[in-house]
Formats: structure tokens, C-alpha cells, sequence
């Protein structure tokens, strides 16, 4: 295989992407859309099976919190450092060592006998994730050069990065309709298969001409800013309190973001280029992203769970009902496209955001009872809303990147993303969490005896597995008081979450505008009105 150098920078090893016919290029699309819906889908596959896992493996709430974000919080806090690998020893090399992690580690979670090796696994499979998303990013970033060809491409990849994301609950209910829980992990595995098979076939390898050592102590600073912080939230969010030891998490983790930050600037090559923060533009781009995933994913968990566990409904149901998400998701992405021709980005970005605002400020509203077609319409507009808002922040992002930084680039758009997800399940989650403790330890009998307190205390899903080994009247009572408490918390969180996009809505097109207004003066004959 011989190597010839990429005009715009990166390295080929088989054949220029100018050489790619149209045919081949949309074949390596397609398969490289494998590993994004795998990857996104695994961030909500949970939210419909967490019920069944809390009754199977009896996690503790912080367990059960970790379960949910160990994938979350190893894929964002890698997805910086294997996109600068890629960029090293070459995209297509990197995606296909990451599938095969990603496979075993899913295997692994499958038959996890505990709450302890199910985090691990979900950790290991968060290191192969981080592998997969830089990857197939910056490879369409080389495959689709012409610009139009390559929005229309970023378009099909976010639809399928937030298709996935949707089709998680999904998938995840028809899985449970009919086999064990470890199946919504098992399920990854034949797609990996596939991947590996076809990959090294449709899809042309890139790399960097430049290898630069990797800057172990970025790293290590990257992660001690990162964790810290969300074990304090976590921690807070069990006890009711700031404690001593989450101020201290906060602090640590403050204090190793802003060395990172200082240290990337004096570093010749950074892991994080901040310089490409001084784009407003980019600025507002990744922000947007980060904060529009922030939102959506912490709110998917509390509908998955409000479907099954306040409504009533069965995995395979409660999939069903949210179908509609899918559909306002994969429409609006693909829709956004067309919009932004005839709007501009900053219009259609503010846009989605206002309506996903809207529909997060509905859902808080949801009642107890009878709230199904508000929960399903909601979800639907927050989808909708949400949809446009990632569409164009990554094209922003991809296509203001150098290709020889376009791994980096497109993980510091994924990070940005990634880690607004796992956030928004830590710090939505604690809200939530916070506020049904609060009011099932106001509301349970004194009577019941201090391990079943906690226990119901940990989870709506726990509580109604004790409440139905009581009598009739007293789990009528316990289960009333944990629906209703669950409910509160799905308020508290949702109305964060819709006002975070109503900041959002304001302050991102701005940015946006800001960046093209800049981009205009700079190069008055450019067309900058996407």
C-alpha cells in the first residue's frame, strides 16, 4: 500500500480522497455511520433498562448513577486524547482498535454477574467509545472535501449520532419484551463485527503528517478536572448536602481545569488548541452542542422512566411511545440543512433551542396521572428542537478545522457533546435525585424499617419493588408517595434543563453572528451566510 500526501495536509494510505468516486465516498459514510448510532445509543440504551437492572442487581443510588455515566464520563474525557492519537497513527487504524474494545467490553457488561463489574465494563466500553466518535468524524472531514457535499454528509452523521440516541429506549424496550437485560448490550456486538468486516473495504485510511508526542500530563489534568467535579455534584445529590469532601472535588477539579488551560496555551502542540476558541463562532458552536446534549439526554432518563414506572407501561410500550422523539430528531436533522440556506445558522440554531426550551417547560408540567400524551408530545418538541442545534454546531466545528487537526478538532466537538450528556444524567440526575429523596424520606410511614427507608429512598424503581411486597393498602400508599416524589424531581430537573436552552437560544447565535460577522470583514467576498 503505498502513501501519497493529502493536498489539504492529511496523509491517505490507499488513495486521495479527490481520487474517491461519489459511490465510494457515500459507501464509507454508511459505514461509518455504525459505530456513531452504536456509540450514541449506548448513552440512553439504559434509561429503559435501569428498572429492571435496580431489580436484578440491587445497585446503591450512587451505583446506579455510575452505571448510567462511567460509558459517559470515559468517552467525553478521552475523546480529546484519541483524537489526537488518530490524527497520529491514523483514523481508520484507531476506529477499528476502538470496535474491537468496544465489542469485548459490551460482552463483558452482558453477563456482568454485579453493579461492580457492570461500571467497569460501562468504562471500558466509554475507553473504546472515545476511539470510535473523533474517528468517523474527521475521516468524513477528508472523504467529502466539496462543502456541500460534506454538510449533506456531517447531516446524515448527526442525524444518525442523534437517532441513536432516540432509538436507545427503543431498541433497549424490544430487547427486554424478550430476553434478559444483558441483551441491550449484546446487541453491540454483531454491529462490530460488521464494522471490522468492512471498514478496512469502503473506507480509505488518513493520518497527520505531523506526530507530535502526546502530552501525558494534559491528560492527567484533562481527567482531574473532569471527575472530581462530578463525583462532588454525585456526592451531594446522596447526602442532601454540600459536604466538606464535594467542596473539596469541586475545587480540585476548578483548580486542574484552569492549569489544563493555562498549560495548552505554552504547549507547541496542545492537546486542546484554545486558540480555536478566539472564533466566536467556534466558540459558540461547541458551547451550543455541549449544553443542547446537556439538556436532552439528562431529561431522556426521567421519560424512559416516567413511561414505565409512573404511566404504567411495559419496555416494549414505553419504546413505542417514544418513537415520535426518533422521528422529530432524524427529520429535524436532516431538515436543518434546507433551513440554514434560507436563515442562516444563527436563526434556525436559536430556533431549535427556543423549542426544545418550550417542550422541556411543558414536561415539567406532566402530572401523575394521566400525563402520557403530554410526556409523549413534549419529548417529541424537545427532540425536534434539539435535532438542528447539533446538525450545525458540527458542521461549524468540522468546517472550520484544518484537515491536519481535523481528529482533534471533531473530538473537541464530540467532547463538547459527550460531556454535556454525561453531565446532564449527573447533574439533572442529582436534582431529580435530591428532590425524590427529600420527599419520600418526608412522606414514608415510621414504621418501616430503616434498610427498606433506603432502599425506597434510592430509586422510583426500587420503591416499587418493596411496595409490592406489602399489603394492598400500605403499597398503594408507598407507591403513591414515590410516583409523586419522582415526579417533583422530574419538574426540578426539567425546568434546569429548559432554562439552560432558554440561555442557550440567547447566547449562542450571538456568538454565531458574532463569528460570521468577523469571517465577512475579514474576507468580504466569502460566503459566510451559513
Amino acid at each position: 500500500m503505498v502513501c501519497v500526501r493529502c493536498t489539504q495536509g492529511g496523509i491517505v494510505s490507499s488513495q486521495t480522497s479527490r481520487s474517491l468516486g461519489p459511490r465510494s465516498r457515500w459507501l464509507g459514510l454508511a459505514v461509518l455511520t455504525l459505530p456513531v448510532i452504536l456509540t450514541s445509543m449506548d448513552i440512553t440504551i439504559l434509561h429503559i433498562a435501569i428498572p429492571t437492572i435496580t431489580h436484578e442487581l440491587t445497585p446503591s443510588p450512587s451505583q446506579t448513577l455510575w452505571i448510567l455515566d462511567a460509558y459517559g464520563f470515559l468517552l467525553a474525557g478521552l475523546l480529546i486524547v484519541m483524537g489526537n492519537i488518530g490524527d497520529r497513527i491514523g483514523r481508520r487504524r484507531l476506529l477499528l482498535i476502538g470496535a474491537a474494545v468496544f465489542g469485548m467490553a459490551s460482552t463483558l457488561a452482558a453477563f456482568a454477574p454485579t453493579s461492580e463489574v457492570l461500571i467497569a465494563a460501562r468504562a471500558l466500553m466509554g475507553i473504546g467509545g472515545a476511539t470510535l466518535m473523533p474517528s468517523t468524524l474527521s475521516l468524513i472531514r477528508n472523504m467529502f472535501t466539496d462543502p456541500a457535499e460534506r454538510t449533506r454528509a456531517i447531516g446524515i452523521w448527526t442525524a444518525s449520532l442523534s437517532g441513536g440516541i432516540a432509538l436507545g429506549p427503543i431498541i433497549g424496550g424490544l430487547l427486554l419484551e424478550a430476553f434478559w437485560w444483558g441483551s441491550v448490550f449484546l446487541i453491540n456486538v454483531p454491529v462490530i463485527v460488521l464494522l471490522l468486516v468492512l471498514a478496512p473495504r469502503l473506507v480509505p485510511e488518513y493520518r497527520s503528517p505531523t506526530s507530535a508526542r502526546l502530552d501525558v500530563l494534559s491528560v492527567l489534568l484533562s481527567f482531574a478536572a473532569i471527575i472530581p467535579v462530578v463525583w462532588a455534584i454525585k456526592t451531594a445529590a446522596e447526602e442532601l448536602a454540600l459536604t466538606p469532601a464535594a467542596v473539596v472535588g469541586l475545587v480540585v477539579g476548578v483548580l486542574a481545569g484552569t492549569v489544563f488551560l493555562i498549560r495548552q496555551r505554552r504547549l507547541q502542540s496542545p492537546l486542546v488548541d484554545v486558540r480555536l476558541f478566539a472564533n466566536p463562532r467556534f466558540s459558540g458552536a461547541v458551547l451550543g452542542a455541549g449544553l443542547a446534549m446537556f439538556s436532552l439526554v439528562g431529561v431522556m432518563l426521567y421519560s424512559a422512566q416516567y413511561l414505565q414506572l409512573v404511566a404504567g407501561l411495559s419496555p416494549l410500550l414505553a419504546a413505542l411511545a417514544m418513537l415520535p422523539i426518533m422521528v422529530a430528531v432524524g427529520g429535524m436533522s436532516v431538515l436543518a440543512s434546507v433551513l440554514v440556506p434560507r436563515f442562516g445558522y444563527p436563526l434556525v440554531f436559536g430556533a431549535g433551542a427556543a423549542v426544545a426550551a418550550g417542550g422541556m417547560l411543558v414536561l415539567s408540567r406532566v402530572p401523575v396521572d394521566d400525563g402520557l400524551i403530554v410526556a409523549i408530545v413534549s419529548s417529541a418538541f424537545i427532540g425536534a428542537g434539539i435535532a438542528p442545534m447539533m446538525t450545525l454546531a458540527t458542521d461549524v466545528v468540522v468546517g472550520s478545522a484544518p484537515p491536519n487537526r481535523s481528529g482533534a478538532a471533531s473530538a473537541l466537538s464530540e467532547t463538547a457533546a459527550e460531556l454535556g450528556a454525561a453531565l446532564g444524567i449527573a447533574v439533572l440526575g442529582s436534582i431529580g435525585t435530591a428532590l425524590y429523596r427529600s420527599r419520600v424520606l418526608d412522606g414514608v410511614p415510621d414504621d418501616l424499617p430503616p434498610d427498606a427507608t433506603e432502599v425506597i429512598s434510592s430509586s422510583l424503581g426500587a420503591a416499587i419493588s418493596v411496595a409490592e411486597q406489602l399489603p394492598t393498602e400500605a403499597a398503594t400508599h408507598l407507591a403513591n408517595l414515590a410516583r409523586h416524589a419522582f415526579v417533583d424531581g422530574l419538574g426540578a430537573a426539567t425546568v434546569t434543563g429548559g432554562l439552560v436552552l432558554v440561555a442557550t437560544a440567547i447566547v449562542c447565535p450571538i456568538l454565531l453572528h458574532r463569528g460570521r460577522a468577523s469571517a465577512q470583514s475579514t474576507h468580504p467576498t466569502a460566503d459566510t451566510e451559513n
